[in-house]
């Protein structure tokens, strides 16, 4: 697994500053003013999370190098991989993107969290006033990486799709290590790369397949080192097309194409699902019923996979969501099986 660049700030180093300016014994007024001083444990969201370190972690990311306190409490999480990866490791977070959640992520809508603007425009008026201690970003965010360190150190943690899991396991761990989780992530982290193992071995004999994006009645679709790649890179299975471009939105696609490709599997993002549009969206399911789709194999075999698009689309690249694409590709390799 490849490791994070980091370094934890000198506890020695720092404590005779941390005294004088502090005071031993972490005062309200202290805290109040931002300094790394923590909090007393009863104040803990998760009664795992053991006691507050006075200490530092500098990690580097895709788009910088940058320090956090370690295990930091104010919390703000605009991507939803990390909000449910922090879920998954009972992390209590502050603020969160709630425009577009996902359903499974419903809790974190509430009056609890601050909203702190859509995944695309974040609130800075609302994100400055909470004064957090660490703000977790993905690529929707990334143009705003410089606004949003201005305010409260910032992380990136997007996934690279051409070398996915050298990248999930470096933001796994990254996390791990903010937020004094590295144990409890490993374990996580390595019983997937054992079901991603295991699955490997089911897809090599799945049939070459085509990845599709359905977006009101267009179409584009997916090859190897693309946005939903993994499921050739990373799962194995067999690609119908290997010239198809790597882009983020994909390589615009036909129904003749589709045809022309007849693949055995046919595996389906509902974008219009998750992201309204203002109008009466045209389903993924009502825009590939037609005469051209129906007479390709996937169709005719059943093997046509409508994959949820909330761990696909809105998310992916986090603990929860990975573990439910696995489970996906398992159930759709295990049916044509039968």
């Amino acid at each position: 697994m490849k490791k994070n660049k980091w370094m934890l700030a000198s506890t020695a180093v720092l404590g005779t500053a941390f005294i004088a300016a502090c005071g031993a014994d972490n005062s309200e007024s202290s805290t109040a003013e931002g300094e790394n001083s923590g909090s007393s444990s009863e104040e803990k969201t998760s009664e795992d999370k053991g006691e507050k370190s006075s200490g530092e972690v500098t990690v580097e990311h895709e788009l910088g190098e940058t320090t956090v306190p370690e295990d930091p409490e104010n919390v703000v999480v605009f991507n939803y991989e990390m909000l449910e990866t922090l879920d998954e490791l009972n992390v209590g977070v502050n603020g969160v993107a709630q425009e577009s959640l996902p359903s499974y992520l419903d809790d974190y809508s509430s009056d609890e969290y601050e909203n702190i603007g859509s995944l695309k425009e974040p609130d800075f008026e609302a994100i400055n006033a909470m004064e957090p201690d660490v703000i977790i970003i993905s690529g929707r965010q990334s143009e705003a990486y410089e606004e949003l360190s201005e305010i409260a150190p910032t992380v990136y943690t997007a996934v690279d799709t051409e070398n996915y899991m050298e990248s999930f396991d470096s933001n796994m761990e990254m996390i791990g290590e903010i937020f004094q989780k590295e144990d409890q992530v490993q374990e996580k982290v390595d019983e997937l790369h054992t079901r991603i193992d295991d699955l490997k071995e089911t897809t090599e004999d799945a049939g070459p397949s085509l990845v599709t994006l359905v977006n009101d009645g267009s179409l584009s679709v997916y090859g190897e080192g693309s946005r939903f790649g993994l499921i050739h890179d990373v799962f194995g299975v067999p690609a119908a097309d290997e010239n198809i471009e790597s882009s983020t939105h994909g390589q615009s696609a036909s129904y003749e194409y589709l045809a022309e490709e007849d693949p055995e599997h046919l595996f389906v993002v509902d974008r219009s699902a998750v992201v309204s549009q203002g109008g009466e969206e045209q389903s993924a399911a009502e825009t590939l019923d037609n005469d051209i789709v129906n007479e390709t194999e996937a169709a005719q075999n059943d093997n046509i996979h409508y994959l949820d698009p909330e761990y696909w689309y809105l998310s992916g690249g986090g603990l929860q969501s990975m573990d439910e694409m696995i489970t996906e590709i398992e159930e759709a390799v295990a049916s044509s099986e039968e």
